[in-house]
């Protein structure tokens, strides 16, 4: 369970972070935090010990929580967390 949870928190984290950020900039930072926080998070687990094919699976999970963290901040921020149809 601590295994999933530690990159998906670590995403929202991250996303919540850069969500302060430039548009631009935040996308580059992203990529650029998303890699080395995935490998520590591969590292912490222990999940490397039975094979380093977990990097493939923990890298895309914190960056697709980045994302998630960053579009969740965006719209609280904007005031319209529910998007309604016009």
């Amino acid at each position: 369970m601590f295994r999933e949870l530690l990159p998906v928190a670590l995403g929202l984290g991250v996303g919540s972070v850069l969500a302060g950020l430039r548009p631009s900039l935040s996308i580059v930072a992203g990529i650029v935090v998303a890699v080395p926080l995935g490998f520590l998070v591969t590292v912490v687990t222990g999940e490397f010990e039975l094979g380093w094919e977990y990097l493939l699976v923990d890298i895309p999970l914190v960056a697709v929580s980045s994302a998630a963290g960053y579009w969740i901040v965006r719209m609280l921020a904007r005031g319209n967390v529910w998007p309604t149809a016009r």
